[in-house]
């Protein structure tokens, strides 16, 4: 388990004497919480300011005498010791719910981010097990919504709580899969195919399904500063973007290159393929921004022939 300590995430000292109450019984087991909001993924070094911000929100909003829950986990799989093993949380919406399960946070909204990722699923499983363990708890598990009324944990996080919480599926690499740099080929092969030019319904068809995050800067989201040209409006660059910026940054010496097309074949990407591509990239953000890379790699290559 990726346990990070109040010390590490720079948790504020919790209030006395209610902040330090133990529980009184063992717990029956766990509850999973989302947070309700909305809430857009982030690299992982911002995750512990938002631990930070739900501790102040929940010390100086709702007057609690510390974050509410026992641990919460980012995205990224970490899971962040909140009130811990001992102390009794205060998100499970009374005293008696308090004491009967721990509560543990899943750091998805109600809108933007919504589904957990495979990591934090399994981040998730590890708090689970650690709280039944170490705590101790039962194997009971459920969502905020038994046996209170709220819509929380969402739906994806309450079927994967109906479930049983299992850990996703391994996945299973595929030696048929293409490569970055066979998928860079087909890239170049595309543009010159297509008379020089990669219009935005081509790319719209060929990586439309992606939406991962897959690279920073130098490749430019349009979306990426807000109004003021300065301050970070998102920060999410996706393999569309990346492949599309490299072509575009070569589109002057499209003339060049097409007369080069003999030479490099002009092989079409097939249904199969772009599916075949789409399933490379989809859980696989390095391999992305590896691809994108390539392409302006090798059509540098063939100006410099």
């Amino acid at each position: 388990m990726k346990l990070v300590s109040r010390s590490q995430w720079g948790a504020r000292a919790y209030r006395t004497p209610n902040g330090a109450t133990p529980y009184s019984r063992a717990r029956r087991g766990v509850k999973l919480h989302y947070l309700g909001t909305a809430y857009s993924d982030r690299s992982h070094d911002k995750c512990d300011d938002y631990v930070r911000q739900i501790q102040a929100q929940h010390m100086d909003g709702n007057g609690w005498s510390d974050i509410g829950y026992s641990f919460a986990v980012c995205t990224h799989g970490y899971v962040y010791e909140g009130r811990g093993l001992k102390r009794r949380n205060s998100a499970n919406g009374n005293t008696t719910l308090n004491d009967q399960d721990y509560a543990v946070l899943l750091m998805v909204g109600s809108s933007g981010l919504t589904k957990p990722t495979d990591a934090q699923l399994n981040g998730a499983r590890d708090a689970i097990e650690y709280c039944r363990k170490e705590g101790p708890a039962g194997t009971w598990l459920g969502g905020h919504r038994d046996g209170y009324a709220t819509s929380c944990p969402g739906d994806p996080i309450y079927a994967w709580v109906k479930a049983g919480a299992p850990r996703p599926a391994a996945q299973q690499e595929d030696d048929d899969m293409p490569t970055a740099a066979e998928i860079a080929d087909a890239v170049v092969a595309k543009l010159l195919a297509g008379g020089g030019v990669l219009e935005n319904s081509d790319f719209d068809r060929l990586f439309g399904r992606d939406a991962i995050p897959a690279a920073r800067p130098p490749y430019n989201n349009p979306d990426y500063f807000a109004a003021d040209g300065k301050t970070v409006a998102n920060d999410t660059w996706t393999f569309k973007y990346a492949v599309q910026t490299a072509v575009e940054n070569a589109r002057e010496a499209v003339a060049r290159l097409k007369g080069l097309e003999g030479s490099v074949g002009t092989v079409d990407m097939t249904d199969a393929d772009i599916a075949a591509l789409a399933s490379a990239v989809a859980s696989n953000p390095a391999l992305a921004e590896q691809i994108a890379e390539k392409v302006a790699v090798k059509l540098a290559e063939r100006l410099a022939d």
